[in-house]
């Protein structure tokens, strides 16, 4: 709200001289999974804290083009102020859960989890997470401090997977330990080693079958890399227990919401 607001507020709707009381709906005007509804509420109640927000759905349901998922009641001016930020909220999470949701749909039947990363916009991670998790997904670590992920570039810096692979079981301090490979011979030079995680890269279905098969009785296993709508049912079915998608949240488009009033 203070990034649409400052420095002068609503220079526009501060030329509205009727500042009565109304009512106006927001509508979905796309089939999706909603979200973000508290969101749009206190964006309205910071405008005005009189303002009557009601909920016609909760989030993580499924709605149709057309529903009506809040009415809110308060002066004109005050909902004019917030109405797009309210709608940002929406369009945003509700595009998030809704792409997770396809994910989800297409590993049915797969004991596989759907995952978010950290590919996020900036300063809204908290926000696309909750939203993954509207849809069905998980959210994998939230920032650099949660747990140990070596990937490609700690092992091309440091050389030798194996080591670095050590000197990570021995100063884990409770936190979990993943490993990135992108390959079967990687694999073979870590495996018996405690760690928590294994994340395949990038591995062709041939690959990633053989990799599951050596790795599943002894870790967790997790695929990542070019995961799309296409082949997730493929990726899953090889057994793997996770995969990580990006473009759930730095490729989700969002869904178009309005706010009509009566």
């Amino acid at each position: 709200m203070s990034e649409d607001l400052k420095p002068s507020g609503d220079i526009t709707t501060k030329l509205i001289k009727n500042n009565k009381k109304i009512k106006a709906k927001i509508i979905a005007k796309q089939n999706c999974i909603v979200g973000g509804l508290n969101f749009a509420k206190e964006s309205f109640k910071y405008s005005d804290k009189k303002i009557n927000f009601k909920f016609k759905s909760k989030d993580g349901r499924k709605v149709k083009k057309g529903k009506v998922v809040a009415i809110i009641y308060g002066r004109a001016k005050s909902i004019l102020k917030s109405e797009r930020v309210a709608l940002n909220f929406l369009s945003l999470i509700s595009g998030v859960a809704t792409k997770t949701r396809k994910f989800v749909d297409k590993t049915k039947g797969n004991s596989c989890k759907i995952c978010c990363t950290r590919k996020t916009l900036p300063n809204l991670r908290s926000v696309q997470k909750y939203a993954v998790r509207l849809g069905g997904g998980h959210n994998h670590r939230f920032n650099l401090s949660d747990e140990i992920l070596i990937k490609d570039n700690h092992i091309a810096i440091e050389g030798k997977i194996r080591e670095l692979v050590q000197r990570a079981i021995n100063n884990k301090k409770r936190k979990k330990i993943t490993v990135e490979v992108d390959n079967l011979n990687q694999l073979k030079k870590i495996i018996g080693l405690k760690f928590d995680r294994i994340l395949f890269d990038n591995m062709n279905i041939k690959n990633l079958k053989k990799a599951v098969n050596l790795s599943n009785r002894i870790y967790e296993t997790e695929a990542s890399g070019g995961i799309t709508l296409k082949n997730v049912k493929k990726i899953a079915s090889t057994g793997v227990k996770r995969v990580s998608v990006g473009q759930i949240t730095h490729s989700s488009p969002g869904i178009n919401f309005n706010l009509e009033i009566n």
